[in-house]
């Protein structure tokens, strides 16, 4: 690590124990129970599924899982999403608020991520939760922790990891939801609670209660049965989600009981944020599913599986670059042309130097050719040239795959449903000269 980026490290965390002091002082007066969701994807999902449970009950920490996001957050402050002269205005602002802002719920149901070194364990060890669910396990953000493993901290970025969102349910008071069916994952908490590191008790929730799942591009349907009771459950969807929603639909069951709260069976209030399993209709007919939102290999995976379910025609990809990925970009970009093969599309498209260098290879060698650019406007040329009207089209990962979807919507309102609508966003693109 340079000496520049070891400066920059060390002014994060000084700069964001400013506003976490300040922020502290509300929050120490508001007193909630905290219910912290954290793991490598699927956490805003996590969030809006249990925003269906409490309701206006708790304070949820949308568009917040930073160590200067929650800060802003409890004081009631907007992150900086503009001009660079605002972080003026936070600085002012934060000591002032913490004197006279305090929310009112009785819970804060916090998204907290884990995408750099020692940010999980400075929020968790401040904000203490009453309950974690750690929800998933993999690779994402990797290029952050590659200086741990070359410092000899860790074996390899799996542990690195690991131990990063292992702070969480170490720093849990009451109860610690896992998915069981992640090895890493299990043993880190086996390991946690032989230590004596925390006293919170462990559930270890499963995929296998899954009986029975349905996809349709508007509409999902999941029937779980417990392996304890014997109950069968039945939720239903109105926009298209992956099998592995059911590790959350079971963690949110745990969680339920633990509150005593009810769940209500027909989710079709449900909402997610941008970017994330929306559908839309496009022009002459096409149907949209917006997954632009961020791209891992877990999250991609997983996508590309409720894909393969779904009972449609004509099926094709829009697939952009996996970032964050540094030194093993290579190996993720391969196993994504593995897990595009098992879908079978009628159509790939792949967008980004990193799908054309290392995953477009891969598949010519299946006997597939794909369509392969890194330019947005050349793939949205690409399909207005080819799309007859009865295609579905998933649209997953990075390069810009938002402003193709805008291109392409039957109503140019819907827009507005996209992700990345905020100004800093909007200019990234217009300097690319997509407007």
């Amino acid at each position: 690590m340079t000496p520049v980026m070891k400066l920059k490290k060390r002014f994060y965390f000084l700069v964001a124990s400013y506003f976490r002091f300040f922020a502290n002082i509300s929050f120490r007066r508001w007193r909630p129970r905290v219910i912290a969701i954290t793991g490598s994807v699927g956490k805003t999902t996590m969030l809006n599924l249990v925003e269906c449970i409490l309701k206006d009950r708790a304070h949820y920490s949308h568009d917040a899982n930073s160590a200067y996001g929650i800060a802003f957050d409890i004081l009631k402050l907007t992150g900086v999403t503009g001009s660079k002269l605002k972080w003026l205005y936070l600085f002012i602002a934060a000591p002032i608020k913490s004197i006279f802002y305090t929310h009112k719920e009785e819970f804060y149901v916090v998204e907290i991520d884990g995408e750099r070194p020692h940010e999980a364990e400075f929020l968790a060890s401040w904000l203490k939760p009453e309950v974690t669910l750690w929800i998933s396990l993999g690779l994402s953000h990797a290029v952050q922790f590659e200086q741990q493993v070359k410092d000899g901290l860790f074996e390899n970025l799996d542990k690195a990891i690991t131990h990063e969102f292992a702070m969480l349910p170490e720093h849990t008071q009451k109860l610690v939801i896992i998915d069981n069916d992640v090895e890493l994952m299990v043993r880190a908490l086996d390991s946690i609670k032989q230590k004596g590191l925390t006293q919170a008790r462990v559930i270890k929730c499963s995929k296998k209660d899954l009986v029975k799942y349905q996809v349709m591009p508007n509409q999902t349907k999941f029937e779980i049965q417990s392996a304890e009771s014997g109950e069968t459950r039945r939720y239903q969807f109105n926009r298209p989600l992956s099998k592995d929603l059911t590790i959350q639909l079971v963690m949110l069951e745990k969680l339920a009981e633990y509150l005593k709260i009810k769940i209500d069976s027909d989710l079709s209030d449900f909402r997610l944020a941008p970017g994330r399993n929306s559908y839309f209709e496009g022009k002459n007919g096409v149907q949209i599913i917006d997954s632009s939102y961020n791209a891992h290999l877990i999250s991609v995976k997983s996508i590309l599986e409720m894909f393969k379910a779904m009972k449609v025609e004509h099926k094709w990809l829009v697939i952009g670059d996996i970032v964050d990925q540094g030194s093993i970009e290579g190996q993720e970009h391969a196993k994504l042309a593995a897990e595009i093969i098992k879908v079978k599309p009628e159509k790939i498209i792949l967008i980004g130097r990193r799908t054309k260098k290392y995953t477009a290879p891969l598949l010519k060698e299946a006997g597939i050719v794909p369509y392969v650019t890194n330019d947005p406007k050349e793939a949205l040329a690409y399909l207005e040239k080819h799309l007859s009207g009865s295609e579905t089209i998933l649209f997953k990962g990075s390069q810009y795959l938002e402003w193709i979807i805008e291109k392409i919507l039957k109503n140019p309102a819907d827009a507005k449903k996209l992700p990345r609508r905020e100004k800093a966003a909007i200019k990234r693109r217009q300097k690319r000269g997509l407007n």
